[in-house]
């Protein structure tokens, strides 16, 4: 027999070292954001958040403007309307007192024809006399004035004339010497003109 001689294995090859020449190492997370950039990028936005947030204030400080300027027109408003409703009132008021008292007048001018006529009845006399006291109080409460006319100036505005005569001695052309009819007014209102007769 012969004797084999047994050959050792041949020894594998150590793997050949990977090339790395012409590569270039990974950049981490590729490549790390550079801090300068992002300040600016964070710059930007908050400029931008902050003109958003003018604008928001500007838009509001003009709706606050507009909603002041609106209030103020509508209070200007009410309260002309209040004035106006109680100006209305008042002369609504005084128109229906002047109507009532205009009505009146007539009675009085009867009553006070009773009261001047000559009579031997004294108690006659005296309940006119007192009814025509209690007119003149209720005059007075409501504010009902009878209008001066004797020896005082014609006034067109109060008096109002239904004949002339000459002028007696001492009196001065225009004068008021006769009333025929006793005028009134309530406040300024004329509810009946005072009928006049007026020295020439």
């Amino acid at each position: 027999m012969t004797d084999e001689k047994t050959t050792p294995a041949a020894e594998p090859q150590a793997e050949a070292a990977p090339n790395t020449e012409g590569t270039q190492p990974k950049p981490e997370k590729e490549a790390a954001k550079n801090p300068k950039k992002e300040k600016t990028e964070k710059k930007k936005d908050l400029a931008a958040e902050l003109e958003a947030a003018k604008a928001k204030a500007d838009a509001a400080e003009k709706e606050t403007a507009q909603l002041r300027d609106q209030l103020l027109r509508t209070a200007a408003e009410y309260d002309n309307f209040r004035k106006r409703s109680a100006r209305e009132q008042d002369s609504a008021f005084g128109n229906g007192v002047s109507h009532a008292v205009e009505k009146i007048l007539t009675i009085l001018d009867t009553l006070e024809m009773a009261a001047n006529a000559p009579t031997t009845d004294e108690a006659y006399k005296k309940g006119v006399v007192m009814t025509l006291e209690k007119a003149a109080a209720a005059f007075e409460a409501l504010k009902v004035e009878e209008i001066p006319a004797l020896n005082l100036p014609f006034d067109p505005e109060v008096h109002s004339a239904v004949m002339q005569q000459p002028a007696a001695e001492g009196q001065e052309s225009g004068t008021v010497v006769q009333v025929f009819q006793k005028g009134y007014k309530l406040g300024d209102k004329v509810v009946r003109h005072a009928t006049v007769v007026v020295a020439e």
